[in-house]
């Protein structure tokens, strides 16, 4: 056994030494009085490509498209088929996107804080066997314009390496701000943390820092995750009042408080779920809700931040909000629904340490969900009665059902 496998391996080995690497640049240029952003895509071999198939998503958010190659655009896709050699694909993509009357990306006269995912549409990729495409990502930024934040390592002025190992086709996602911008910054644990924002948009970055610093030993102890970098954005003129993680980033409108006067923290919820990914399935939107709520308050009770009686007006709220809730699932949970999962999850917490005596929690299921490329209410309920060690009484509930 001992001879293929060291044969496996070196066959392993030399097919990644081996990989061609073939240069992707996303060339970004923002244009403030267009509202617009111009994209150009070059591969520095175009031949290696057979074909990159766009989902353009909804019309009129992606225009003026010019291809070295062949291009076509149908119902809502875009497929280029890139010319031999240096080649490139170029386009511009409309930045302002509205949430209501409110903006949950933007670009004005002096600053820019939107999606990289916006920048570049997902992609099905068709491309050579023994190939490996190397993504850049650079900005040019209007005139008068100081610096560009994205959570990707940056490996010059503007400029950032774009490599996601769960996808085939890397390009650029989570949250970026440009402009005249204030940041703060902090080594956390193997992650270096920047609280960026416009200047003059009243984010409390050394507070949210602090805040994070606070946590971070019983975030990691649940889930211990360290990405390289994580980048939170703020602003607050026209912008969604909200929070929303993005990949290794997290939005937080900069004049939402950190912890709401109900002992809930926004900012703590998103970046729960960021390090959670719990992507739900089979209508089982409620534990992704619920997991984030539920550690979002625990972890900042484990750091001392939450005292026993405010706790209990937390739990308080959760019963009357959640008391005629009759059943979980669904494609999309509400807030009754989320407060009645949170409440469950309580409660198998506190079954499955008694019944181990302290030395299992619901800690080990949320790490056992987080190794999961998806997960169900089914398969829940099976990982937490295997941490349990028997069957679950509180799993039996009709909730569930």
């Amino acid at each position: 056994m001992r001879r293929p496998l060291l044969l496996l391996l070196g066959l392993l080995a030399s097919s990644q030494v081996l990989a061609k690497k073939v240069d992707l640049d996303y060339q970004v240029r923002l244009l403030p009085q267009s509202g617009q952003a111009e994209v150009r895509l070059t591969l520095a071999d175009g031949s290696v490509v057979r074909s990159l198939d766009f989902d353009l998503g909804k019309a009129g958010a992606y225009s003026d498209f010019a291809a070295d190659g062949q291009w076509q655009a149908q119902d809502g896709r875009g497929v280029w088929h890139p010319a031999p050699g240096k080649t490139s694909l170029s386009y511009r993509v409309l930045l302002d996107q509205l949430h209501g009357a409110s903006h949950e990306a933007r670009i004005t006269s002096h600053w820019a804080l939107l999606r990289g995912d916006q920048l570049v549409p997902p992609a099905r990729l068709d491309q050579q066997d023994g190939t490996e495409l190397v993504a850049r990502l650079s900005v040019e930024l209007p005139a008068g314009w100081k610096s560009v934040e994205t959570a990707w390592p940056r490996i010059g002025r503007q400029k950032f390496r774009i490599d996601d190992v769960s996808r085939l086709f890397d390009r650029p996602t989570g949250w970026m701000l440009a402009g005249n911008l204030g940041s703060r910054r902090a080594r956390l644990g193997e992650t270096e943390v920047t609280v960026a924002a416009p200047q003059g948009q009243g984010m409390r970055r050394m507070d949210t820092l602090t805040l994070l610093t606070f946590v971070w030993p019983q975030l990691q102890a649940v889930y211990p995750r360290n990405p390289s970098k994580l980048l939170l954005v703020g602003a607050r003129d026209g912008m969604w009042r909200g929070a929303l993680a993005g990949s290794n980033s997290v939005y937080l409108h900069s004049a939402s408080p950190l912890i709401n006067d109900n002992g809930n923290s926004p900012l703590l919820r998103e970046i729960v779920q960021l390090f959670a990914q719990i992507n739900d399935r089979d209508a089982s939107d409620w534990l992704g809700e619920s997991f984030a709520d539920y550690y979002a308050t625990e972890l900042l009770r484990r750091a001392g931040g939450m005292s026993d009686d405010r706790y209990a007006v937390l739990q308080a709220r959760l019963h009357s909000l959640g008391d005629k809730v009759t059943q979980l699932k669904g494609e999309q949970a509400g807030a009754a629904q989320v407060a009645r999962g949170v409440l469950l999850l309580q409660a198998l917490d506190k079954e499955i340490r008694l019944h181990n005596h302290d030395k299992r929690s619901l800690d080990d299921v949320a790490r056992a969900l987080m190794r999961l490329s998806s997960v169900s209410t089914e398969e829940f309920v099976q990982i937490s009665e295997n941490v349990l060690g028997r069957q679950s009484e509180v799993l039996q509930s009709k909730l569930l059902r």
